[in-house]
């Protein structure tokens, strides 16, 4: 096959987005639009992807560069369309950076969800000699292009619907703005552009007229899938593909045996503050519950069980455990680990470096972040964790917390195995409870407390006979 070169046209404003953030950054599944384009490049094993940037243009050009780097073996390039003039007028702005040998893949930026295997089919079309067209069948097709058709079948051009009469406008098959063509006819049609048309803009679609004057072979691909070529031109529209977007990745998890509730409210996002992409890799007889949000790379176990509205960014979660609802569980890039048989929540918060062994216990409004608590080991209620490590079979009381910043620097509390933690204990690091030791309710403990002894760090109670309290004063 011929080389891949993909244009994505990303110049446009997004007016109705009534946002700062330019429309091909807006993000879907916690990725921007763009940026789901930009994989197609990946996943056709393209030798380059040229991006046509104009509104924010130096903000788009900086974030798919840097969202690429990493997994994109193709060579990123950028030209800029600044009027935008048009489709056709920004392919001109590319033309200068396509070799002529390869195959032209046209793309746009705010169409995110076309999926590989069409595309694919596209560029086979094309098979390196015909001008291949994406088209999609629609009942209510406002806003397209319709594709015209001779007697015979053969497509004869494509007519703008600002341009169409009442019969074109009529026809349902309609140009999706994707077309693969091979690229040493495309540079010979795009200076033959014209703008004599109701916009005053360059069509790229002039080269279909072009192709079939020309005697060149013009093809289609015609899904029935409008998900497909949807575009994003408002929060609405968004929304929409939105949901769209985390049916189809439900729908995928189903298959593969995954019990939810509810597909219709499951989410699935990259992380954008890591880049991690989205992904829930799940064993057998999972289960989860409604409204739950995960974030990044996340792994459950057979027979996990999730709560409903459960919030689980990179984390992996042992097999059967059970997060009850509203826990959230943010391992951002150094990860979180829930063991075999764990039990976390309601309204537990699990923050990065949090390590639970197996048969752990970390109950409601709980916090650990940075903590390794070893198997057995309870925090059920009211507590707070960092920078700990908690050995086998402690019990950590309610209202206890460890205190590990000095206001410049973090300190660490170790716990020995079989330690008892009484509740409202302050235990201020650097300090080691030995193992099988007891702290009193209510200490602040700074000093070490030794294997098997009772620490008790708090003022004599002291009683005064024939207090009375304060009697409010009469009204005046």
């Amino acid at each position: 096959m011929n080389p891949l070169d993909i244009v994505i046209m990303a110049a446009g404003k997004g007016t109705r987005m009534k946002s700062r953030i330019p429309k091909v950054l807006q993000r879907l599944a916690g990725r921007p639009l763009l940026q789901h384009v930009l994989d197609q490049a990946a996943h056709l094993s393209a030798r380059s992807a040229i991006v046509i940037t104009g509104h924010g243009a130096m903000e788009v050009e900086a974030a798919c560069a840097g969202g690429t780097s990493a997994g994109g073996q193709f060579d990123l390039k950028f030209a800029r369309q600044e009027p935008q003039l048009g489709t056709g007028h920004a392919v001109q702005q590319a033309a200068p950076l396509l070799a002529g040998d390869g195959t032209v893949l046209v793309l746009s930026g705010d169409v995110p969800l076309t999926q590989a295997d069409t595309v694919r089919a596209l560029v086979a079309a094309s098979g390196g000699q015909a001008l291949a067209l994406l088209t999609v069948r629609l009942p209510e097709p406002r806003g397209y292009g319709r594709i015209l058709r001779a007697a015979d079948g053969r497509v004869q051009g494509i007519v703008e619907e600002k341009d169409a009469s009442d019969a074109q406008r009529a026809i349902t098959e309609v140009y999706s703005g994707i077309l693969a063509v091979p690229a040493r006819l495309l540079l010979a049609w795009l200076p033959r552009l014209s703008n004599q048309n109701a916009q005053g803009e360059y069509y790229l679609t002039e080269v279909v007229a072009m192709a079939v004057a020309e005697g060149v072979p013009v093809t289609t691909h015609t899904i029935d899938d409008a998900v497909q070529v949807a575009g994003v031109n408002s929060p609405a529209q968004l929304a929409e593909l939105e949901r769209a977007h985390q049916a189809r990745t439900a729908t995928a998890l189903m298959e593969a045996g995954v019990r939810l509730a509810d597909p219709a409210r499951f989410d699935l996002r990259d992380d954008a503050r890591s880049g991690v992409r989205g992904e829930l890799v799940c064993a057998a007889d999972v289960e989860i519950d409604v409204g739950c949000v995960f974030t990044g790379r996340v792994e459950l176990g057979e027979g996990v069980r999730i709560g409903a509205y459960c919030c689980i960014a990179n984390a992996r979660i042992a097999a059967g455990a059970v997060v009850h609802p509203f826990t959230h569980i943010d391992g951002e890039a150094a990860g979180v680990q829930v063991g075999e048989g764990a039990l976390v929540g309601p309204f537990a918060r699990l923050r990065p470096g949090a390590q639970l062994g197996r048969g752990v216990h970390i109950g409601n409004f709980v916090e650990v972040k940075n903590s390794q608590l070893a198997d057995g080991a309870k925090a059920n209620h009211l507590a707070y964790l960092g920078d700990a490590t908690v050995g086998e079979r402690v019990n950590y009381g309610a209202g206890s917390i460890t205190a590990n910043y000095d206001g410049a620097n973090k300190h660490r509390t170790v716990i020995g195995p079989d330690a008892h933690i009484g509740s409202n204990c302050v235990l201020v690091a650097p300090v080691t409870i030995g193992a099988g030791a007891t702290v009193g309710g209510g200490s602040t403990i700074s000093k070490d407390v030794p294997p098997a002894a009772l620490g008790v760090a708090r003022g004599r109670q002291t009683h005064i006979e024939g207090w009375k309290r304060p009697a409010k004063r009469a009204a005046p």
